[in-house]
């Protein structure tokens, strides 16, 4: 055998012992159908970016429609109270009625016995010779000679028959006072508990209107968010989808570079025998081994990433801490109505404080605390990692910013962990930058 067959059949032999190293090659995806499929993963991503602004909308909306809720309830309780007050006054009004009636009977039965004695008087008088006429002509004396009897009866009359007259006139009046005054007061009192019960029933009307376009909000907001649960599933599936389009493309990838490092690896050996064969002088130079690029961390990834592990994590006003989510604590109000002290998660602060404890920064559970921790920027600066604010001091409400217009934040009781468009309506003119 020949110098050159020898290095023939030791080549054929390498190149026949490694063949078997790197497996058949994997699927290869074309770009087309990568692009096609992320394509499709960002459509569902634009429209559950969507669906989260409207739902953002729907439950603002919804919150609004809950506070007019409790404002008509609180004008039913006033109706109510009103109503009860009209009703004790006019049941007052009418035992005064009663009482008036049963004094201006009194009154009139003396009035009628006043007469009954003046009259006997004036017929006793006439009876005796006088001049005086009967009391009824008296009463109606229109003439001259009508007035000269009366002025004989004056004469006639002796002072306690002319005191009996004089009472007479007074029980009448007496009874007349207050057959009106009870009268006037029944009415009156009457009048009031109209008026409150129109108002009673009128508040109702308010109230139940309130709770049915409550009832009706309520409702939207879960079809929005039903659908937004849709597509999320949907962007999901169409993400895997991606991903293992793209996972297919890394494998064949690998799948070449292996190839190549083999056929590389095969040329060295084929060099190397015929060189061995050859009797050449050197040997092949060892190829110098790349350094592995030092890991380095992120801190504000961090923050991000923990924040964003905790998307669908419910809202519990004064829950969560350096730890994660925590029971509630009850407010005497709206987390109340939402029973927030009985479930496990996260208010605004409190997925603030979870997200940079990850990153060693200890936030208090204030939000107005946490805008004075770390360095103000204005807003217009704001970065990934920066905290958002809104209302004065930031008392009101911090998210996170994940950048591209996009924070992450716990938004109000009946709500969840969320990802949602920053909202510039009250936002504070400075963000706070921890790291």
């Amino acid at each position: 055998m020949t110098r050159l067959s020898a290095v023939v059949a030791l080549l054929t032999v390498v190149l026949t012992g490694t063949a078997n190293a790197v497996p058949p090659p994997p699927p290869n995806p074309s770009d087309s159908e990568i692009s096609a499929s992320r394509a499709e993963a960002d459509a569902k991503a634009a429209r559950v970016g969507e669906l989260t602004g409207r739902l953002t909308q729907a439950e603002s909306r919804l919150q609004e429609l809950l506070d007019e809720v409790s404002y008509k309830r609180e004008l039913a309780n006033k109706a109510r109270v009103d109503l009860e007050t009209a009703i004790s006054e006019a049941e007052a009004a009418r035992r005064d009625a009663s009482s008036a009636r049963v004094q201006a009977d009194a009154a009139t039965a003396a009035v009628e016995q006043s007469r009954r004695e003046l009259d006997e008087f004036a017929a006793a008088s006439y009876a005796q010779g006088t001049t005086v006429g009967s009391f009824s002509a008296y009463i109606g004396a229109k003439s001259p000679e009508d007035l000269l009897a009366r002025a004989q009866l004056l004469e006639a009359v002796s002072a306690s028959s002319l005191n009996r007259l004089d009472q007479v006139t007074r029980d009448q009046g007496t009874a007349a006072n207050l057959d009106s005054a009870a009268r006037a007061a029944l009415k009156k009192a009457e009048q009031k508990q109209a008026a409150a019960d129109e108002a009673k029933k009128v508040a109702e009307q308010a109230q139940q209107v309130a709770v049915e376009a409550h009832s009706a909000q309520a409702t939207a907001t879960a079809e929005l968010q039903s659908d937004k649960d849709a597509v999320e599933r949907e962007l999901a599936a169409a993400r895997g989808q991606a991903n293992g389009l793209e996972a297919q493309r890394q494998q064949y990838d690998q799948w070449v570079a292996a190839k190549q490092a083999e056929e590389a690896e095969n040329a060295r050996r084929a060099a190397a025998a015929a060189a061995s064969q050859a009797a050449a002088q050197a040997p092949p130079q060892r190829r110098p081994v790349a350094a592995a690029p030092a890991p380095s961390g992120n801190r504000v990834q961090t923050v991000i990433n923990r924040a964003l592990a905790q998307r669908g994590v419910i809202y519990a006003w004064g829950g969560g801490n350096y730890n994660g989510p925590t029971y509630g604590v009850r407010d005497g109000g709206v987390a109340d109505y939402y029973g927030d002290y009985a479930k496990i998660g996260f208010d605004c602060s409190g997925l603030m404080m979870y997200a940079f404890a990850g990153a060693g920064v200890y936030l208090p559970h204030y939000s107005g605390y946490q805008y004075t921790s770390g360095r103000l920027v204005p807003l217009s600066q704001m970065a990934p990692g920066d905290m958002i604010f809104w209302g004065p001091g930031g008392g009101t409400h911090v998210a996170l910013y994940l950048g591209g217009g996009m924070m992450v934040e716990a938004p109000h009781s009946g709500a969840v962990v969320r990802i949602s468009p920053v909202r510039y309506g009250g936002i504070m003119p400075y963000v706070t930058r921890m790291l």
